[in-house]
């Protein structure tokens, strides 16, 4: 075997390959979530924490304005570490950059770094969806047929929205 042979760089697996691309994705929904809330916002300033940073698009605009700041405050009381948790998913998403650049290259070390990052958002995830899961238990059925049509609306508004 030549130098050049044994120094070809092996293809990723599958499995390191699809990580990568669920990791990218993640990466850029909460890099998209925090992008929103900030340009809609005003920024750190301008913003008070708004319940939409919490990613659930569609459903978070059928919300009334006072729903969406008892969702807030709600999901604030549950989880008073929310802004300490965004600092810690930024962090994670500078740690995976720092260990897809390291060569020598190590796949343990991304798999874990992605768990960790998997676990964050699915805690995020779950809190949420137990919160506007009591919100809409609370709600009165004509307040629920309120949020239904809105609820629609957007999604009939973003299903006709040009694609770019």
């Amino acid at each position: 075997m030549t130098d050049a042979q044994s120094l070809a760089v092996k293809p990723a697996s599958k499995a390191l390959r699809i990580a990568l691309a669920i990791s990218v994705a993640l990466n850029l929904a909460v890099a998209g979530v925090m992008a929103g809330a900030y340009l809609n916002h005003g920024g750190p300033a301008g913003r008070g924490g708004d319940v939409r940073e919490l990613g659930f698009g569609p459903f978070t605009e059928a919300l009334t304005r006072e729903e969406r700041d008892q969702l807030r405050k709600a999901f604030l009381a549950k989880r008073p570490d929310f802004r300490q948790a965004r600092r810690d998913m930024r962090q994670d998403l500078q740690n995976l950059l720092t260990a897809l650049r390291a060569e020598p290259f190590d796949p343990a070390q991304l798999q874990a770094l992605l768990d960790k990052q998997s676990q964050r958002v699915s805690q995020q995830m779950a809190a949420g969806q137990d919160l506007m899961r009591a919100l809409l238990l609370q709600m009165t059925p004509s307040q629920r047929q309120g949020f239904a049509e809105r609820l629609q609306k957007g999604l009939e508004r973003g299903r006709d929205a040009p694609r770019p």
